[in-house]
């Protein structure tokens, strides 16, 4: 029997196979269709301070290999979040992570502190690095000051549990600002979130999204989130979680190998909502015709 746990920080998952925030809404939309239970997490949709609207429509939109979404953070907010989507969720076995974000630096530590006390959140993951917001988001990821700074907050908010920071690519080197909020406390990294794009209508003569750009995912960035996974491995000491563009087994064998301790399936979930247990399933038969009994040992081992 193969061991698929793994560790991140003082988080133990029963396997690498989390979702992405903002792919898997909170969990419960796909009971139909999968086993909760067997995931090693779930990263729930992102939850700010306030209430959120969101970008205007149109705010997806499909391109080769990929899709570019803007749909800003909507959501109802951390309170509403605590008073009425928790009670219905905090029963999964799963690991249940929270995606948080803000307009500001307080924002971030308030909302981080509000769900402190909510016995079946594992973990927090900070976004500091989506591109669909005017305010906050990917501002401060793209500089080492700014993404330490966050994670100062947010550690001194959050202070005994694991704290996981989502980088964005949008940056020169993703290494360095991994290195800054592992200096601050991030128990584990997470990367990539989505690169800027932009698609354009030809007929219409104007932009397909209403905020002219977007993030874009889906396997047309693998490539990229490959080689900054394999770069960031090796800067820091803490664990990283690798997704962008993971379709398939093979694809989350192919960010172990690269040095994730852990993988996050974002778009194929709009594809096959079932892609996680797949995932599941090819990684045991990948251990077991490779005759490994820890799957751990095949993290970052190219």
């Amino acid at each position: 029997m193969t061991k698929l746990s793994v560790n991140i920080g003082n988080l133990q998952l029963a396997n690498p196979v989390l979702t992405a925030s903002g792919t898997f809404g909170y969990g419960e939309e796909f009971t139909p269709f999968i086993n909760i239970d067997r995931l090693g997490g779930y990263i729930i949709k992102g939850t700010t301070l306030n209430p959120r609207e969101g970008n205007d429509y149109p705010r997806m939109v499909e391109t080769p290999s990929g899709m570019l979404n803007a749909v800003g953070l909507q959501n109802k907010g951390v309170d509403y979040f605590i008073e009425n989507i928790y009670p219905r969720i905090s029963h999964f076995k799963s690991r249940l992570i929270v995606n948080v974000s803000g307009a500001n630096i307080d924002d971030y530590a308030e909302t981080a502190r509000r769900l402190h006390h909510l016995d079946n959140v594992s973990a927090i993951e900070v976004n500091i690095s989506c591109p669909n917001v005017k305010e906050g988001g990917m501002a401060f990821g793209t500089t080492t000051t700014g993404a330490a700074a966050v994670t100062k907050a947010v550690r001194r908010a959050y202070p005994d549990k694991t704290l996981i920071v989502k980088l964005s690519p949008n940056v020169t080197s993703i290494a360095e600002i991994a290195k800054a909020v592992e200096a601050e406390g991030a128990d584990s990294v997470s990367l990539i979130n989505t690169l800027m794009g932009m698609s354009i209508d030809v007929e219409k003569r104007r932009p397909h999204l209403s905020t002219i750009t977007g993030g874009l995912s889906g396997p047309a960035v693998r490539p990229i989130a490959i080689r900054m996974v394999w770069q960031t491995a090796k800067a820091v000491d803490i664990p990283v979680i690798g997704l962008g563009g993971i379709m398939n087994g093979r694809d989350a064998i192919e960010f172990m190998l690269a040095g994730a301790t852990a993988v996050e399936i974002g778009t194929a979930n709009f594809i096959d909502p079932s892609v996680t247990m797949k995932v599941i399933d090819y990684m045991e038969d990948y251990c077991l015709r490779h005759g490994i009994s820890n799957i751990n040992d095949i993290i970052g081992c190219i």
